[in-house]
């Protein structure tokens, strides 16, 4: 029988690893493949070793517990595929917890369309009422497809939702780049080498994860410093003077002209143009030397 692990990656949040430990232990096998449970705890001071021991003492899953002293999302995610066994590996964030036939799925899509890996949709779960503009803007809706489709865009791979043989683990040098572990986009970097070296990624959209959006990521100042930041951390991928910087440029004055229009007449679309302004101005700042954002918020 094959071996999955369910490789969670956590920093100081115990109330969401409850949850997401408690959906794991709920998975359906239907006796194809067994589970265990790969914790990695990104705080020096092991905030979740007390919680993770508990849940390791009432659940039927083999939990094994790590800490990674640096913070670093990368060096976290690096910890829990290479110090685990098994001939699966199944990523989710510690924001998320997942539907009972997750594992199923992903596992008999990675069978039938022989992939090397598996992504599904992450759609958005609220403990309170989201505020009007949030829903309305579609702010957290990620695009899906139909299961089997073929994943060639990188854009579309994510780390929050995702299984995969551990063929890609093994022989690599260079798992998720530290270099974006405090920034964002070590996801991108990833299946963009996965995918160069060959490596097939399909979809799956019946595998289903929610992601937790707390208060704080109820507020539009978070979207956008988000944005920027994502433009800073794309920002290095072409010079100043460049077509890639012309494009922004100009898609970033056609926006700013626009949103004073959508905010009166279309205001569902006025924050995701918001958004997309500030992604192209995070990107043209930073390629003048300045980075209005650093490092990830959460």
């Amino acid at each position: 029988m094959k071996l999955i692990s369910a490789c969670i990656c956590t920093f100081k949040r115990l109330e969401m690893l409850d949850r997401l430990i408690a959906s794991l232990q709920q998975q359906e096998s239907s006796g194809l493949f067994s589970l265990s449970i790969t914790v990695v705890d990104n705080d020096r001071q092991g905030s979740a070793q007390s919680l993770v021991a508990s849940l390791k003492q009432k659940g039927p899953l083999p939990i094994y517990y790590l800490i990674e002293p640096e913070q670093n999302i990368s060096l976290a995610r690096n910890r829990a595929l290479t110090n685990t066994e098994a001939d699966y590996f199944a990523c989710i964030d510690d924001d998320e917890f997942a539907d009972n036939q997750w594992l199923f799925n992903l596992y008999r899509t990675m069978v039938r369309y022989q992939a090397d890996g598996v992504l599904g949709p992450v759609r958005p779960y609220y403990n309170n009422p989201p505020p009007a503009w949030l829903i309305k803007g579609k702010i957290q809706e990620r695009e899906e497809f139909p299961t089997g489709t073929l994943l060639t865009d990188p854009k579309y791979c994510r780390t929050g939702n995702v299984i995969f043989s551990k063929k890609i683990v093994e022989g690599q040098r260079l798992l998720f780049n530290p270099k974006y572990g405090r920034t964002g986009g070590e996801d991108l970097d990833f299946f963009e080498r996965m995918l160069d070296r060959g490596h097939r990624f399909v979809w799956c959209n019946e595998a289903l994860v929610y992601e937790v959006t707390p208060p704080p990521r109820q507020r539009r100042s978070y979207y956008l410093r988000r944005a920027l930041l994502r433009g800073v951390v794309q920002s290095d991928r072409s010079p100043l003077m460049s077509l890639d910087t012309l494009k922004s440029l100009f898609a970033s004055i056609a926006y700013t002209l626009a949103l004073p229009l959508l905010f009166i007449f279309h205001n569902r679309l006025f924050m995701p143009i918001l958004i997309r302004n500030f992604d192209h101005i995070g990107k043209i700042l930073a390629r003048c030397g300045i980075k209005p954002v650093k490092w990830r918020a959460d």
